[in-house]
């Protein structure tokens, strides 16, 4: 994805981008078939004026002919209800097509974006992403909801005036023609200076999205540090550069509409200058002269309509170009093209060969290398170790988040990278260190570990994590709502509905990532008793900084550095002294 504060692609210039819209119009073509049928019904009624003008003047005022007015005036009334049928019809198509491409673009969007490898979301802000869900695939609708209405009804009445002109008078018209380039040239000359221009407001717009996301997400501690008046400040610049852009934008874009309308009005009114000579030397009917100035108006009109909407066409292109950037991201990790299926039921034996890997962020900084271990089936397997040992990326390589540069990783002997990933990680339930609550109720927060679970299943699993007696003391019990990011909850809380996720999910993979750090003495007791009969006939592998969570394990893998440096029980690491024994000592007597 391109940097948002950089110059924008060459690309963007063109309106090219807005052909990409075509795959989210076409299912709903018979929308757009009814759009350009009134479209021609209500343009046609309206062509059909100036001619019943020209038969007034004609037939009626100048030969007293007041049959001829009657019927005239009748006849434009009932052209007056075809307009109103066939435009209200017009809108009606437009307004939903409009709608259900938008709807289909976002679905397809989000869809895309939450398939992503996590190495895209660590690259992008949150903030811009949703920016482009939103305010560009609104600006998006408001372009297919009334702008390219505007735009396809101006050029169509442009095109209808302007052949009605010539068939009025070609003198007149011809003269017309003359002044059309001096017309034409602002709009190619401003167009791709208003294009830029929107491509930049849009991202100015992302800025600050990401920086409202990223604080707002971030509350607590923006509060505990006094931030507020910093944060604030920080957001008000941002916007004041996005309204610095947009102001530019909106300047250049009022420029272009003057322009066009005073350049099209003079030659307008040159024309008719002309045109008026004509009729007093006797050689141009006042009506042909009536039924051109009409349809010269409504080629001025038309003319300026297409300038006012031009802007809104080229904002479009600039965010449609920014939403094709996010379909054009493709995820790193994906599913083999001939997978190999994990042979069932799983065992869960784990072994890493000879694994070398560095994160993208930090090429020359290696995060795993020369390591080596294999987990037995139904093995609980504790790795312990300093800060930035490692311990972490082995879960992080078990889910796939990344592959390894070197090595392989297998499970039940089949190579991580020959499974599918909903195979792989459907076998893997996972307790992460930072428990994510979601905003609905408790019962939906414990069901994302499993979301066909009934009732029942849900309550049982918030039993054994320990979480059912907060719960239940809700005052919506399971139906109660958890809050955004779970603010409702205490830390403690928030791990043991984390718990319940995994418990509920009965995987045969089970991973421990500091799963009881946030929980008090008490609880921790109750949580590591659930935690033993969730391990049984599972193969696990726990992360854990206090080691009083980790001596019941099978074993203890060691790691600093990106290896393994030592293995055993705890009673036999601490008998051989090295870094296990040092890390209790300090543990245990502090």
């Amino acid at each position: 994805m391109s940097d948002t504060t950089g110059t924008p692609p060459r690309t963007s210039r063109r309106i090219g981008a807005l052909s990409r819209l075509w795959p989210f119009i076409k299912p709903h073509r018979k929308l757009a078939v009814g759009w350009l049928v009134f479209l021609a019904i209500s343009s046609s009624a309206t062509l059909a004026l100036p001619p019943a003008m020209r038969h007034i003047i004609d037939q009626g005022f100048l030969r007293s002919n007041s049959a001829a007015i009657n019927a005239t005036f009748m006849g434009l009334f009932t052209v007056a209800l075809v307009l109103a049928f066939a435009t209200a019809a017009r809108y009606y198509c437009i307004a939903l097509l409009g709608e259900r491409a938008l709807a289909s673009l976002r679905s397809k969007l989000y869809a895309h974006v939450i398939r992503l490898d996590v190495g895209f979301f660590e690259r992008n802000r949150v903030g811009e992403l949703i920016s482009r869900l939103g305010t560009d695939t609104e600006v998006i609708q408001a372009l297919l909801g009334s702008g390219i209405s505007v735009a396809l009804r101006s050029a169509v009445m442009l095109l209808g005036a302007t052949t009605m002109m010539v068939w009025t008078s070609p003198r007149l018209a011809g003269l017309t023609a003359l002044v059309i380039p001096a017309v034409m040239l602002p709009i190619l000359l401003f167009g791709r200076r208003v294009q830029k221009l929107s491509r930049a407001s849009q991202d100015r717009i992302a800025d600050t999205a990401a920086i409202a996301n990223e604080t707002l997400n971030a509350a607590p501690a923006v509060k505990a540090y006094a931030r507020e008046d910093i944060e604030s400040t920080r957001y008000a610049h941002a916007i004041t550069r996005a309204l610095a852009t947009a102001r530019q934008r909106i300047g250049m874009r009022s420029i272009l509409t003057a322009t066009v309308i005073v350049l099209f009005f003079g030659a307008i009114t040159l024309v008719l200058w002309a045109g008026a000579h004509d009729v007093l030397a006797g050689t141009l009917n006042a009506g042909v002269l009536t039924q051109f100035v009409l349809y010269a108006i409504f080629a001025a009109g038309s003319l300026a309509g297409l300038s006012e909407v031009w802007g809104d066409v080229l904002r479009a292109a600039g965010a449609m170009e920014r939403i094709s950037e996010l379909f054009g991201e493709r995820a790193e990790i994906t599913s083999p093209e001939h997978p190999t299926p994990l042979p069932r039921p799983v065992q869960g034996e784990l072994r890493f060969d000879n694994v070398g890997f560095h994160y993208p962020s930090r090429p020359d900084t290696p995060a795993l290398y020369d390591f080596d271990l294999t987990i037995r089936p139904g093995e609980t397997v504790a790795l312990v170790g300093p800060s930035g040992a490692g311990k972490s990326t082995v879960l992080t390589l078990l889910l796939r988040f990344y592959d390894p540069q070197s090595g392989r990783i297998t499970l039940d002997g089949v190579d991580l990278r020959a499974l599918t990933l909903p195979d792989l990680r459907g076998a893997i339930a996972l307790v992460p260190q930072e428990t994510v609550i979601f905003g609905g109720t408790a019962a939906d927060n414990i069901r994302f570990g499993r979301e066909d679970a009934g009732d029942d299943e849900v309550r049982e699993a918030a039993r054994a994590a320990e979480a059912n007696d907060f719960i239940s003391a809700m005052s919506k019990g399971y139906d109660e709502e958890l809050g955004e990011r779970g603010v409702r909850l205490s830390g403690g809380q928030r791990q043991r509905i984390s718990i319940a996720r995994a418990i509920l999910r009965d995987a045969p993979l089970l991973l421990l990532d500091e799963a009881t750090s946030a929980l008090d003495a008490q609880s921790e007791a109750a949580i590591q008793q659930a935690l033993e009969r969730l391990e049984k006939g599972r193969t696990t592998l726990v992360i854990a900084h206090r080691l009083a969570t980790v001596q019941r394990a099978d074993r203890i893998v060691v790691m600093d550095g990106g290896r393994i440096v030592a293995q055993g029980t705890h009673q036999s690491l601490l008998a051989e002294g090295g870094l296990y024994a040092e890390l209790a000592r300090l543990q245990f007597t502090a």
